[in-house]
Formats: C-alpha cells, sequence, structure tokens
C-alpha cells in the first residue's frame, strides 16, 4: 500500500449539491485544483469533478457526493492522499511524513535521538526529537543547527543549540 499524507479536513457542505469545504493543511493548496482523487481516513475513495477556492477553503465536487445530507456525513474528516502524488519539492525542501523517524545525531556523529514531530511556528519549523534520554529536545529548523538531512540514510545531522544540556 501507498503512504498517505494528509493535506486537508472537510469542514463543512457547501450549498445543496453535495458540495464540500476543505480546510486545506498543505502549504501547497493550489494541489487540490489537479487532484482527480481524494482518500478519507475510513477508506472511501472520492473522484473529484471540480475543485475551486473560496476564502482560504477549498470547494470541491465529488463523484459520490451528490447533496447536502452525505456531504454533511464526511465533515470532520481527514482527507489524504498518496505521497506519490505530492508536489515536486525545490532543492533543500522536505515534506514532514519523510522527516518523521529519522535518526539525529550531532556533527561528531553522536547519537541525539529520533525525530518526532515538527512544529510550525510561522517564522521557522521546530524540530521535536525524542531525545536518547528519552526527554523531548526542541531544535530550530535553520541552517545553523540542521547541518544535513540524508534521507537515503535517514540521519539528520545537527549542531545543538547552546540551551541544550550536553553530557
Amino acid at each position: 500500500m501507498d503512504k498517505q499524507v494528509c493535506i486537508g479536513t472537510i469542514v463543512a457542505p457547501h450549498g445543496v449539491r453535495g458540495d464540500i469545504r476543505i480546510l486545506p493543511q498543505t502549504e501547497h493548496p493550489e494541489q487540490f485544483l489537479e487532484l482527480d482523487y481524494l482518500l478519507l481516513e475510513d477508506g472511501r475513495t472520492l473522484h473529484l469533478t471540480n475543485a475551486r477556492f473560496h476564502k482560504r477553503m477549498a470547494l470541491i465536487k465529488c463523484r459520490e457526493v451528490n447533496n447536502m445530507n452525505e456531504a454533511e456525513m464526511l465533515r470532520g474528516q481527514k482527507v489524504y492522499i498518496n505521497t506519490e502524488d505530492l508536489p515536486e519539492l525545490e532543492e533543500g525542501e522536505f515534506y514532514v511524513a519523510d522527516l518523521l523517524g529519522c535518526d539525529v545525531a550531532d556533527e561528531s556523529g553522536n547519537a541525539v535521538g529520533v525525530l518526532k514531530d515538527v512544529i510550525s511556528t510561522g517564522s521557522n519549523d521546530v524540530y521535536v526529537v525524542t531525545g536518547t534520554d528519552g526527554k523531548e529536545l526542541l531544535i530550530p529548523a535553520l541552517k545553523k543547527h540542521v547541518k544535513e538531512i540524508n534521507l537515503d540514510e535517514r540521519r539528520i545531522t545537527v549542531e545543538l543549540p547552546e540551551w541544550v544540556d550536553e553530557k
């Protein structure tokens, strides 16, 4: 089975003909305009016949949803696509789903921990690393601290911030 990534949440019906309103949860919301399908968390697949935007919401018409009541039943569901259908990224950009679970080491090769989560703060992302001692470390995702990301080896090399106690 293909790896899947969440790209939004169905927040409400839109109109009486079964359109659904989706809050995009992706840095590339324009991809909704090019999709052929959406995967729901309950296992169903919706086939898109039309997509447009209105006030930061993706308005989607699907073959399988024909009225407001059917659209209402989808409220709150996360929508996914297969990772192979994600847009290509620029050099040095990565999808969070690809980074999760990577080993994190310092520049000397000493194990720091495993990347557990990425927090978007607005100004820069912050890597949440479960340290080798089980404690949580927060590392700003800045070039100053993140020296290398090697997805083939599933390894991230970092320079720990000064506020992280080194042993």
